[in-house]
C-alpha cells in the first residue's frame, strides 16, 4: 500500500483567497531562549487544503460538530464523464471544474463528498448550491495527478466547535 499526500503545505504569507486575511506563522519561543521551539499560526478555516461544512454557505446547514467522522473518509473515485455516482463513494475532480450543470447532477445522487484539485476554484454559486444540498467539499487538493481511478480517501477536519470548515491533512491510500 502507498499513501499519496493531497495536502498543500501551510506557510507564512502563503496565497489565500483574494481579500482574505494573510496566513501568519510566527516563531514565538525558541530552543535557545526558552528551551523549546513554538510557533503560532493565524489562519482562516478555509486556507490551504480544507473541507467545507454546509454552514459555510447554507443557512441552517450542518456544522463540523453535526457531521459524523465517517463523512470525511471512504472509498473515492476520480471524476470521468460517464461516472456512476454512488452515495457511499467520494468523487475527486482533477481535470475539470464543477459547473452548475454538474452540480445539479451531483445533487440528484449525492456522493459521500467531493474534492477539487488545487488547479481549480469553486464558483461561489456552485459551492453554495452543493453545500445547501449537504454535500461536503474539499478544496485545494494537491498531487491529484498522482491518483489512480479508485482509492481510499482520508481528510479529517480539526474538531472546531461550530466549525464551518477546517484545514485537513488529506491523503489517499492506494493499494
Amino acid at each position: 500500500m502507498k499513501l499519496i499526500d493531497l495536502t498543500k503545505p501551510l506557510f507564512d504569507h502563503m496565497p489565500v483567497y483574494p481579500g482574505d486575511p494573510d496566513l501568519i506563522v510566527n516563531l514565538i519561543q525558541t530552543l535557545e531562549e526558552d528551551g523549546w521551539n513554538m510557533r503560532r499560526i493565524q489562519m482562516n478555516l478555509h486556507d490551504g487544503t480544507h473541507v467545507n461544512a454546509p454552514i459555510h454557505m447554507a443557512a441552517g446547514g450542518k456544522t463540523l460538530d453535526d457531521l459524523p467522522l465517517h463523512r470525511f473518509s471512504g472509498k473515492c473515485v476520480l471524476f470521468t464523464e460517464n461516472i456512476l455516482i454512488k452515495s457511499d463513494t467520494g468523487v475527486i475532480f482533477t481535470t475539470k471544474n464543477i459547473d452548475m450543470v454538474m452540480a445539479q447532477q451531483l445533487v440528484k445522487t449525492p456522493p459521500k463528498f467531493i474534492g477539487l484539485s488545487d488547479q481549480f476554484e469553486f464558483d461561489i454559486a456552485v459551492e453554495k448550491f452543493l453545500l445547501e444540498h449537504d454535500i461536503i467539499s474539499y478544496e485545494n487538493l494537491a498531487n491529484t495527478d498522482m491518483l489512480p481511478k479508485q482509492f481510499m480517501f482520508y481528510g479529517f477536519p480539526l474538531r472546531i466547535k461550530e466549525g464551518d470548515g477546517s484545514p485537513v491533512r488529506a491523503v489517499a491510500l492506494v493499494e
